[in-house]
């Protein structure tokens, strides 16, 4: 395998994008699948949707990996969800690919989820391309999207080619590298046809030919000294220049199509293959579990092995674990390491994933992406041919929202529940199962009503478990608002030895600096810990006790039983004894002074605010800005092109469940929305004293 000729690459987008059928059309151009099929519609549905509740509702839940050929190059490609309920698994294949497609909606341009994906690209600096797609849409405006991708994404963002036709007569595209005409002909746009730029167009291309090549100049001396010089530029040059850029992720640059009519797939694979980087050109960096060093990762078979498993899924046959190498290779019967655990395991079976099919190898090499049948691990594990060699700086969870109790209509389904929610929760970082304390119920917890939706269906199709579900609650958080000093001291004396610590320090709500330097020091606790004494007042050896102390009465808060969050403890001083203070009593310390004395920093309680992303026709604008102000909703911004209205509003997660219903019944059922976590805001007075009366009811009955 000629490394320089692989291609890793993911296709990510807003709800409704068209990444999946990309996808299929990018399968079937490359020969990989024969027949296309469409994401709704009847059919066997697209090839990477293969759970039967993908196919009935047209979304994509969970992300399928493939390979193909394409122009000699090998091509590992991953298509990822659109929904914010599932974005984990963008998350954790984002974090394993070398390049990505952002694809975006030719009317709907920037929105709300592709905000969210170019985050995360830029939290694991993945270079990428933009697709605008659905160019044959009515209202289609290429020119507009690209300004939406400088403004809201930040991202130097020029046009590779202008549209031949517009919405419905979208035809082709013209390519400014090139300065030629495509149209792709044949019963399913496999043939493309290169002809002259249109005369109409010439202008047109020329001007925005100018544009690509001024914006490139940034980025090559030797290009703007031949722009100034007025001569001639070469292709070969535009494609270099073009592909240092998008390989240090400065630029972007954006092609134009529509995957539904099979339009402009073609020369963004070629896109794919010409800018998006190889494995060796991707500096990839691990660390020394010994040492703590940075250890830089070679795409070279030849060096020790480190691969990452990413992804796990579980069926018939038992656990898959999708793999990513690194460096060095794995063989199928070989035995390796997992960093974490420290156990030596055998690889059994290796296999390549064609979405749901699997082709079975004898080995995968640097730079592959892979699939390992029968090992037990977790996502995220790092394997390596020796114990304790390196490790892999794991995926970005975020933490859930929401949460409902659920229980099995027919006792004898208990031990079948229990199994379906233990192999959920390893397959989905996100998923959460735990019981509660006081009501002894099972409670499932995830990222938005779909997302536990989804689950409750899978438990019902895959292990044929009827469930109940409680109604969903939301997962509140406690905090208090002003600093309080304190100054406590526990004196024990109970026959042989006491128990005696004295601490003295404040309690503070943690500020922006406090997280920075939490995050600088790779600290992801609730809580910022700042020891400040000095002297010895308090030996050093008693000091994590009193934060251990203070952490673990984080975890349930005086005002409901919620967790406590951005909390700041400083120790500034104390005393101890000789004989009476140990860890322990330092530990019981903190834990008394924290119960007495959080009271006294005006706690309240916190609740999960919702960035909601609303599309409508414009004579419902009104009506649904209305319900959202009904429901506590502050309006951000709202934007009316052709007829259709984008509402962005700020909404609390209580007050959201069920809004599709609302927003169907209120808009004739014309309008859709989507909504991703934004933050944690405190809650109004009255609500929050509402909130306290019913916990307490819940924990009375429990």
């Amino acid at each position: 395998m000629d490394l320089n000729k692989v291609r890793n690459i993911g296709i990510s987008a807003h709800i409704d994008s068209g990444k999946t059928t990309l996808s299929e059309r990018i399968l079937f151009y490359s020969g990989r699948i024969h027949k296309i099929e469409d994401v709704r519609g009847g059919g066997d549905g697209a090839v990477m949707d293969n759970m039967e509740l993908e196919k009935e509702r047209g979304i994509t839940i969970a992300s399928a990996a493939t390979y193909l050929k394409w122009d000699g190059f090998d091509i590992n490609l991953i298509d990822t969800p659109g929904h914010v309920d599932f974005t984990v698994e963008v998350e954790r294949s984002l974090r394993v690919l070398d390049g990505a497609i952002l694809v975006l909606c030719s009317v709907g341009g920037v929105q709300s989820q592709s905000m969210t994906v170019d985050r995360q690209m830029k939290r694991y600096h993945v270079p990428r391309l933009a697709f605008i797609n659905k160019m044959d849409r009515t209202g289609a405006n290429p020119n507009s999207v690209v300004e939406q991708v400088r403004d809201k994404l930040g991202a130097d963002a020029v046009l590779m080619q202008i549209n031949i036709g517009e919405e419905e007569n979208f035809e082709g595209v013209v390519d400014l590298i090139a300065m030629k005409a495509y149209y792709f002909d044949g019963s399913n746009g496999e043939k493309v046809r290169t002809e002259d730029i249109p005369a109409d167009l010439q202008a047109d291309a020329e001007k925005f030919r100018a544009q690509m090549l001024e914006s490139l100049s940034m980025y090559s001396d030797d290009l703007m000294e031949k722009l100034l010089a007025e001569e001639e530029i070469g292709e070969e040059l535009i494609h270099d220049i073009v592909r240092k850029a998008v390989i240090e992720q400065e630029f972007c640059p954006v092609f134009l199509g529509s995957a539904f009519k099979n339009k402009g797939v073609q020369p963004l694979m070629n896109a794919i293959t010409r800018y998006l980087p190889s494995p060796p050109e991707i500096t990839n960096k691990g660390m020394d579990p010994q040492t703590g060093e940075k250890r830089i990762l070679i795409s070279d078979p030849n060096k020790p092995l480190v691969g990452m498993g990413f992804k796990i899924t579980d069926d018939e046959y038992g656990q898959l674990t999708y793999t990513r190498i690194y460096q060095g290779k794995i063989e199928k019967g070989g035995t390796y390491f997992n960093q974490r655990t420290g156990r030596k395991e055998r690889f059994s079976r290796i296999v390549k994933m064609h979405s749901d099919k699997r082709e079975e190898v004898d080995a995968g090499e640097a730079g592959d992406i892979v699939a390992i049948m029968g090992i037990d691990c977790a996502s995220g594990d790092t394997y390596c041919d020796d114990a304790n060699y390196c490790t892999l700086e794991n995926i970005f969870v975020a933490d859930p929202v929401i949460k409902m109790s659920i229980q099995p209509m027919s006792r004898d389904n208990s031990d079948k529940l229990s199994k379906a929610l233990q192999r959920f929760r390893k397959e989905d970082p996100t998923f959460h199962v735990f019981t509660d304390d006081e009501t002894n119920e099972t409670i499932i917890a995830g990222m938005g009503e779909l997302h536990l939706e989804v689950y409750v269906e899978r438990i019902k199709r895959e292990y044929g478990v009827e469930t109940e579900v409680g109604a969903p609650k939301v997962s509140y958080r406690e905090s208090g608002q002003q600093p309080y000093e304190y100054d406590h001291k526990r004196k024990k004396q109970s026959g042989g030895s006491g128990q005696y610590g004295h601490i003295v320090g404040v309690m503070r709500p943690m500020t922006d600096e406090d997280r920075a330097a939490m995050e600088e020091s790779g600290d992801t606790s609730d809580m910022f810990f700042e020891d400040k004494v000095t002297g010895g007042r308090i030996p050093k050896e008693y000091i994590p006790a009193v934060r251990k102390g203070f952490e673990s009465m984080m975890e349930k808060g005086p005002v409901a039983g919620y967790p406590v969050v951005d909390m700041a403890i400083e120790l500034h001083d104390g005393t101890f004894h000789d004989v009476d203070s140990s860890d322990m009593a330092f530990n019981l310390t903190a834990r008394e002074c924290f119960r007495e004395n959080f009271s006294r920093m005006k706690p309240m309680l916190l609740e999960p605010i919702m960035k909601v992303e609303i599309e409508c026709p414009e004579e419902f604008q009104g009506s649904v800005v209305g319900q959202i102000s009904s429901k506590r909703g502050m309006i951000a911004e709202t934007e009316t092109s052709n007829g259709m209205t984008v509402i962005i509003a700020e909404v609390p997660l209580a007050e959201t469940f069920g809004y599709s219903n609302d927003l169907r019944s209120q808009t004739q059922g014309q309008g859709t929305f989507s909504m991703e976590f934004a933050k944690y805001s405190p809650v109004p007075k009255n609500i929050q004293e509402e909130i306290v009366e019913e916990r307490k009811k819940e924990l009375q009955l429990a």
